[in-house]
């Protein structure tokens, strides 16, 4: 019997427990089924790297060639017709460039071996001598091993059927992206209206076409002058590097606009190789250096004043976050990857900002 200055609120307090204590295990549950979701998610993007590069490669170079479009069909041209004349004059300077640069790539790479071994490699042999005995030391135990598996090294050279055997591929990819990118042009604005119709409500309706419109708008206002950007950026390069005489100055000014980009990484990437081709092909110390140190100072001068003055405030995006993403979609899906990551990164931060509830996720990556 309970005693008598008890009260019934002590003993139904005893035998139901306060929810607060059942709050811990369910946050905890919560959190391993967020973890477990975000790792199937990974795993699925990793697993259908075939599928979705091709298919975001599409929508990004849809979203980017659609103003040209768009600003025909404004001056009454068939989207149909203005969409196939945008895809024949890409595919024609995609292929004329491929025709141009690859030679004297192919050249590159072939010479690179043995002109980093006798041009490069007496210039820096001195800061690295101490380090060569230790090697030379370590070599010589291990020769002995290694020549009775291995034999003569062999050149690494490229054969005819080694392109043979790649051609049905890239121009399997290729065609994939292109008819992608055609019906995009063509179909987005039905698309959106499917995707209209299936909203619930009117509000909902007028919701979804807002953000998409807007979100369609400054994405492929960003792409297209990207685009732009970086097309001016390799075209400098190239006539910089030809005024120092570089060889290949239009190899080198294509390779530079499509590292751009790849933020950060893209720019030191390039400019090692530029450093390395200079130290190829100059004797001089500071030959060498120039055309690596012009670059530093060409994306320095983009990065800094160019890009954020006609991207504006709302596309600029942190530091941090871009190399991040970077790190994550590389590692997922390789160069392909890396070159998406930034217009993915960007499409994210638009979205968010529209998106009740995701305003700090879009202040959490800006700058």
């Amino acid at each position: 019997m309970p005693s008598p200055d008890s009260r019934p609120g002590q003993a139904v307090e005893q035998t139901h427990p306060s929810p607060r204590y059942l709050r811990a295990p369910t946050r905890t549950i919560n959190l391993i089924l967020t973890g477990m979701l975000v790792l199937a998610l990974v795993y699925t993007l990793a697993l259908s790297q075939a599928l979705l590069v091709p298919l975001m490669l599409a929508v990004f170079l849809g979203l980017g060639l659609n103003p040209i479009v768009a600003a025909a069909t404004r001056l009454h041209v068939p989207r149909g017709l203005s969409a196939l004349v945008v895809m024949l004059v890409v595919a024609g300077g995609s292929i004329g460039a491929v025709t141009l640069l690859a030679p004297p790539a192919v050249k590159w790479l072939e010479q690179a071996p043995a002109a980093i071994r006798h041009n490069v490699a007496p210039m820096i042999k001195p800061l690295t001598h101490k380090l060569d005995e230790a090697n030379r030391a370590t070599q010589s135990l291990v020769n002995n091993m290694s020549s009775r598996r291995t034999g003569a090294p062999t050149n690494t050279r490229f054969d005819a059927w080694d392109v043979i055997a790649v051609t049905p591929r890239v121009l399997g990819f290729a065609v994939t992206v292109g008819l992608l990118v055609f019906f995009f042009l063509i179909y987005g604005d039905q698309l959106l209206l499917k995707l209209v119709e299936v909203s619930p409500s009117f509000t909902s309706k007028r919701h979804v076409v807002t953000i998409v419109r807007n979100l369609q708008a400054e994405v492929s206002r960003y792409i297209f002058m990207a685009t732009l950007i970086n097309l001016a950026l390799g075209a400098l390069t190239a006539l910089i590097l030809w005024s120092l005489k570089m060889p290949d100055p239009l190899l080198w000014g294509s390779l530079a606009a499509l590292a751009n980009f790849v933020p950060y990484v893209g720019a030191i990437s390039m400019m090692v190789v530029l450093a390395l081709v200079g130290s190829m092909h100059f004797h001089h110390p500071l030959d060498a250096l120039a055309p690596a140190l012009s670059f530093a100072v060409l994306t320095a001068v983009e990065g800094n004043l160019i890009t954020p003055l006609i991207m504006g405030r709302r596309m600029r995006l942190s530091p941090v976050a871009i190399l991040i993403w970077l790190l994550l979609w590389a590692w997922l899906w390789g160069i392909a990857g890396a070159l998406l990551a930034v217009p993915m990164l960007t499409t994210v931060k638009l979205i968010a900002e529209r998106i009740e509830g995701w305003q700090w996720f879009a202040h959490l990556i800006g700058r």
